[in-house]
Formats: C-alpha cells, structure tokens, sequence
C-alpha cells in the first residue's frame, strides 16, 4: 500500500517549489555526491577501477540511508518515495513544451531545450514535439516505472539505490574523454537496472494502446536505438501516437543520422500530439497505481 499511496501523492502534489525553494531535493543531494566522487576520484590512473568504487559508494550509501529511513516506518517510507517519483513534474514539463508550441515556435524551442540535451535552435514544429514526445516516453520508465518497479522488489534502500545510480548515469555516464573509464560501470548498470522497467513501461503502453498486434514492429524499432533500454518505450509511444519519432538530429552542432521508428507513420506532428503523449502517461500512471493495490492486496492475503 505504501506505494499505492506515493503515487497518489506525487500525482496530487508534484514537487512543490515553496518546499524545494527552501530545502535541497534528494535529486540535488546526490548529483552533488557524484560530483563530489568525480572532482576526487576521475584522475588517472585506474579511471575505470575508481569508477567502479564510486559505484559502490553511491550504491552501498543509498541502501544504509534506505534501511534508515525505513525505521521511521509507512509515513516516512510514503513520503520519501513520492519525492522520489515524478510522474507530475514529469507531465508538467512535457506540457510546458505543448504550451508553448501554441504560442511560437521560438517559444517550443526554449521549453523543450529544458529537457532533452539535443541542439534545439533551429528545430521546427515537428522536431520540438518529437523531441518532447521522445522525453515523456524514456522518462516516464526512468522517473515513474524504474523507481516503483525497485521499491517493490527491494522496498526504500533498492528505490535510493537505484535513484543514485541512475543519477550517477545522467551525469558521468559518457562515452567521451573525461567518462568513458570512470563513469562505465555507472552506465553498464544503470542499463542493468532499467532492463525490466523499460520493456515493462513499453509493455503497459502497448495494451492501453491496443498495440500488441504491433508487438513484432515494436520490438525492432527498440532494437535501432542507441540505448538498450530508452527505445523500447519510445518505440511503443509511437505506435500509440501513431507518429514516428527519432530520426535525425543534431547535437553539439553535428547531425547525427539517427533511424526513425515507426518509420511510415506520420511525421508532421504538433502540441496536440504532445499532449496526446501525456494523455498516455497518466493512463500508464493508473495502470501502474492498480499493479501497485493489486501486490499490496496479494501480500495481505499471503
């Protein structure tokens, strides 16, 4: 139940900014902690090795303070799981993107630069909507899907541990100079830990969708993208949404040649679309919510 009611939570309140304006999120604390473990421990020699302890670090820290809190008992277990989903910031940032497309492109361009690392300068209508479709769908496995997936198998310490490594990914995770022997370890089991929730999250798209008919098609659109996991749920949001997405975009000022999913379905795509992605979010959301009643149900009656 205790999950059941931070979904609820989180979907009721989001991340309040007279709270986050006065206290450092959780989400802040650890990416001050992975940039504190990159600042000392990203020299040669042993990059790598180095990586793998702070790893361990970040892993072995979010499990004791887990165990910790967990003492607390329910209330402060449902509290600090509801800051640590993010289905409504998740909609609200999406929707600031639709929003904004409705006033200018200019306007599209700006929202959506605050949440995908692509250039977004020049995009047009359909790329700013692609790029924020693309968003909701990987982030709605990251932030909503992943975490409620680990609290269920490892309760509050497996839910930290996976936040902290996940964390750890989005800022060391490259494969350039700096982070491609320091953060490997961070990247190799942040795809470790997002296996099962991201074929999940596609998988709860595709039936709310009525898209399993599509499931051989799904399955090879996941297979061309770049990430073992990120495809999956976009590769089903497309064929929701029956648009394409992906394809070709720019980054750091170079276009990179990137496949298309759902390749022959639509690609002039706009708010509506956008919002439309939304609409599957809070439809996964609920799913999710039932899935969560229906294991607090099935652990009472065991």
């Amino acid at each position: 139940m205790t999950l059941a009611l931070a979904l609820l939570l989180d979907a009721a309140l989001g991340e309040p900014r007279w709270l986050w304006s006065r206290f450092a999120h959780p989400a802040v604390l650890m990416g001050r902690l992975v940039g504190w473990l990159d600042r000392r421990l990203n020299t040669e020699p042993a990059r790598r090795t180095k990586g793998v302890a702070a790893l361990f670090l970040l892993g072995t820290g979010a499990v004791i303070l887990g165990l910790f809190l967990s003492w607390f008992g329910p209330v402060v277990e449902i509290l600090c799981t509801a800051v640590l989903l993010a289905q409504r910031s998740l909609v609200q940032h999406v929707m600031a993107v639709a929003d904004a497309l409705n006033r200018s492109v200019a306007d599209g361009r700006k929202a959506v630069a605050q949440i995908v690392s692509r250039d977004c300068t020049e995009m047009t209508t359909s790329q700013v909507s692609r790029a924020a479709i693309e968003s909701a769908s990987e982030n709605l496995s990251d932030g909503v899907i992943a975490p409620a997936f680990w609290f269920l198998v490892a309760g509050l310490p497996g839910l930290l541990a996976y936040k902290a490594i996940n964390t750890a990914d989005s800022m060391i995770g490259y494969r350039n100079d700096r982070y491609e022997n320091f953060g490997w370890a961070s990247a190799r089991t942040d795809d470790l830990l997002n296996l099962i929730p991201a074929r999940l999250t596609c998988l709860m798209i595709a039936v709310l969708s009525g898209q399993m008919r599509a499931w051989s098609a799904i399955m090879a659109d996941a297979g061309k993208h770049r990430s073992p996991n990120a495809g999956w749920p976009e590769a089903a949001m497309a064929r929701a949404l029956g648009v394409a997405l992906a394809g070709p975009r720019s980054y750091d000022g170079q276009m990179q040649p990137l496949a298309w999913v759902n390749e022959t379905a639509r690609r002039k795509i706009g708010p509506d679309d956008i919002k439309d992605a939304v609409t599957m979010l809070w439809k996964v959301w609920g799913l999710a919510l039932l899935l969560a009643l229906a294991a607090a149900i099935a652990q009472t009656l065991l």
